[in-house]
């Protein structure tokens, strides 16, 4: 049977902040964008705010009504990165079976590795010790023989336990969860399952899975396999290239806007910031999506297919056409966030389709790698497009951080 971890480092953010200004300690904390500039939300909180009900995702004046001494710090992404790669490191001298679920956690098979460093508990507690000791942050760990049940126990004692889940204990410890607990299962999905009265991960497990399979489809198979413990995904290699369903990029702006001029600039550089990390990793994209939130808070948006690439152009050119088709400058509302995203990815040594009479995307594909390396050296606004310059201060929200959780 395999032995599987799941580790998580309990309010990461906030966790090295405190580590790295120790006038942080014992005091209510919070990373937060920057108001002045509308990005106040909470991106993350230390144990004792979490305590007075700050929830990630809410504005800075929302957590304070809830935690007047709160102080809120700006984020150092860069920081992250570094504390993320030395926290992996740790995990990879137990096994090479590492696979990242975000910058702060990530599962283990240590199957393999039972003989050398012990049962999964005892690996568990040992990584937990060393990172306190040799990181200076914490992490909950869930020791299981699934990926979906080692997330749980992580997500059952927080912070700096471990939490095992057995075929033996697993009806007892999983199945009185909600089932919005699970993971893959969101939002509309829960509401789906409430409705024919699915609560918990129990009724999920005992429920009828043709039923499952009408309201579902093959992802209510899956689920109701997960439930019971019978998930099969293995915990990829840490050395196996990932290949994600989406790369995107959005930000809210410092002002609201209504132009053409304005919105071009925006979406000309959230294209070119996910246009850098599709080449970083080698990835193309033949889909791509648009959102616009307007300054009462309501949302729209709109996707399509489009040729295979990674250039910021082509990619500016198809998301423009994209909200052509769904604002109406000057009459539509004005616009506080924009966002841009890219699906239906692979990777550049899968078969792709060049045009055989020019050299144009592969020009396009070497001056964006020429620009990824100025401004991962020099920062984003070393080099700029014209329309972004011109418009600056709407663009203003688009920083150097933009770039640096992804420099792992």
């Amino acid at each position: 049977m395999k032995t599987i971890l799941h580790c998580d480092a309990n309010n990461f953010y906030a966790s090295v902040e405190c580590f790295l200004n120790p006038a942080l300690k014992d005091k209510y904390v919070a990373v937060s964008g920057n108001p002045e500039k509308r990005h106040g939300i909470i991106l993350a909180k230390n144990q004792l705010a979490k305590k007075c009900g700050v929830k990630t995702g809410e504005t800075i004046w929302q957590a304070r009504q809830k935690c007047p001494q709160l102080i809120c710090v700006p984020p150092h992404f860069d920081r992250y990165v570094e504390f993320s790669n030395r926290i992996f490191d740790i995990y990879s001298q137990y096994t090479d079976r590492v696979e990242p679920f975000g910058i702060d956690e990530c599962w283990l098979d240590v199957t393999g590795s039972r003989r050398l460093f012990g049962d999964g508990k005892t690996i568990a507690d040992t990584l937990r010790e060393r990172i306190k000791k040799e990181i200076g942050v914490t992490i909950s760990v869930g020791v299981s023989f699934t990926k979906i049940f080692a997330k749980l126990g992580s997500d059952m004692k927080k912070p700096d336990a471990t939490t095992v889940i057995t075929p033996e204990n697993y009806k007892d410890l999983v199945w009185k969860l909600d089932c919005s607990d699970l993971l893959m299962i969101g939002r509309k999905t829960s509401e789906k399952l409430r409705k024919i009265g699915i609560m918990t991960i129990g009724d999920l497990a005992n429920a009828d899975v043709e039923v499952l399979r009408r309201l579902l489809g093959i992802n209510g198979v899956k689920l109701h396999d997960s439930a019971n413990g019978r998930e099969e995904e293995e915990v990829r290699y840490s050395y196996e290239k990932y290949v994600p369903k989406s790369i995107g990029n959005s930000t809210t702006l410092p002002t609201d806007v209504t132009t053409r001029e304005q919105l071009t600039a925006v979406v000309i550089a959230l294209c070119e910031m996910v246009a850098t990390r599709m080449r970083k990793y080698g990835f193309f994209g033949k889909g791509i999506g648009v959102g616009l939130r307007f300054n009462d808070l309501s949302h729209v948006g709109k996707q399509c297919a489009m040729p295979s690439t990674d250039s910021a152009l082509q990619l500016s050119d198809c998301a423009l056409e994209l909200i052509n088709q769904i604002y109406r400058y000057g009459e539509d509302l004005p616009v506080r966030a924009v966002s841009v995203g890219v699906f239906d990815m692979s990777t550049e040594k899968e078969q792709r389709q060049l045009s055989i009479f020019d050299d144009e995307e592969k020009e396009g594909h070497s001056l964006g790698t020429a620009l990824d390396k100025i401004r991962m050296k020099y920062g984003y606004g070393s080099i700029l497009s014209a329309s972004v310059l011109q418009n600056a201060v709407i663009c203003d929200g688009l920083e150097d951080s933009d770039f640096l959780p992804f420099k792992k």
